[in-house]
């Protein structure tokens, strides 16, 4: 499938709606960075794609491509749902800017976020950016990647939120590293062991001298 993928392209064929039509979902996430790059934004409006199972890679192109197709809708509330489905990719500063909309996201599409972009969050931002749905991320608490989005929060912040969510860093905690120490020596062991078999002799010959002067 990506060969004939690869030589469509080849052709000068663009990947316009009528294509992604035919790849999606099934062969979706076959398209190359290259591949990925000539598709037209514009088809994005019309067609609906499902990134769920695509590299971060293609997450990230097509978010960008999106982002720009429904640029003229940003202020209007039908945005967050054409913008939702490429949201895998998203930066952080454009999910802030998502928290301050009233978007309601559920926890299905929070949990897909960015890696990076999920840990920049502030719980002050996660609560304005799933809003309803806030009480939903107890269930979710013990589950990658929100699991260790809570583990770098202070449990204080998350108290704040008054949902119970607990395992957030508490006030005063140090985090200790066990430094790790390098060997005395990196001289081989061979020469270091004949060096003390011969050590009592060494020093009872130098004794004697000192004795005998």
């Amino acid at each position: 499938a990506s060969a004939i993928i690869r030589q469509y392209v080849n052709l000068g064929n663009p990947i316009n709606a009528t294509a992604l039509r035919a790849i999606s979902p099934t062969y979706l996430c076959l398209l190359n960075a290259t591949e990925l790059n000539k598709i037209d934004f514009n088809s994005l409006k019309l067609v609906s794609l499902d990134l769920s199972n695509c590299s971060q890679t293609t997450k990230d192109i097509l978010y960008a491509k999106a982002k720009r197709a429904f640029s003229d809708q940003h202020n209007v509330p039908a945005y967050y749902k054409l913008i939702e489905p490429y949201l895998g990719g998203a930066p952080g500063v454009d999910l802030r800017a998502l928290s301050k909309d009233n978007v309601n996201m559920n926890l299905n599409t929070f949990s897909k976020l960015r890696r990076d972009s999920l840990m920049s969050l502030t719980p002050s931002e996660v609560q304005n950016l799933l809003g309803i749905n806030l009480h939903e991320l107890v269930q979710w608490q013990n589950t990658s990647p929100i699991l260790e989005w809570i583990q770098r929060q202070k449990q204080s912040e998350l108290d704040k939120l008054h949902i119970g969510l607990t395992g957030g860093t508490q006030e005063g905690y140090i985090n200790i590293v066990t430094p790790k120490f390098q060997p005395p020596s990196s001289a081989p062991l061979g020469p270091v062991a004949m060096m003390l078999h011969l050590l009592p002799a060494l020093l009872t010959t130098f004794l004697m001298m000192s004795v005998l002067s």
